[in-house]
């Protein structure tokens, strides 16, 4: 295994996080919802098995998220004129983020509201 390789590996992914952050404001609006839900998680001790169905959910929205900016960049390489099979696959790859992020909404429901119920009527 070439060292160098895998380390220049770890540099571009980071590199492509950095860009995102930088030029994505849903990457960011994405990334301040994730720690905010990290932050609850630590309030309201959750279980193991939350925390990796939190965690995976995070990962999964982030990735969708960078996924979604690499196909819009990469049909923007393509074509600089407005096509509408551009359009279309622009907006599959932002569907795929909202379909995603709206189970993520639901499932954050479902490991939040029993805690801040119990709470709010104990």
């Amino acid at each position: 295994m070439d060292m160098r390789k895998l380390a220049a590996s770890f540099r571009y992914a980071w590199e492509g996080v950095k860009d995102v952050w930088i030029n994505e404001q849903n990457f960011k609006i994405h990334s301040f919802t994730a720690a905010l839900m990290i932050l609850l998680g630590f309030f309201f001790k959750l279980a193991i098995m939350e925390w990796i169905v939190l965690l995976m959910v995070i990962a999964i929205v982030l990735s969708l998220e960078v996924m979604n900016t690499a196909i819009e960049r990469s049909v923007d390489l393509i074509t600089a004129s407005r096509h509408p099979l551009a359009k279309k696959a622009k907006d599959a790859s932002a569907a795929a983020v909202f379909l995603f992020a709206c189970g993520a909404a639901v499932i954050g429901m479902l490991i939040f509201l029993p805690k801040i119920i119990e709470i709010v009527f104990k």
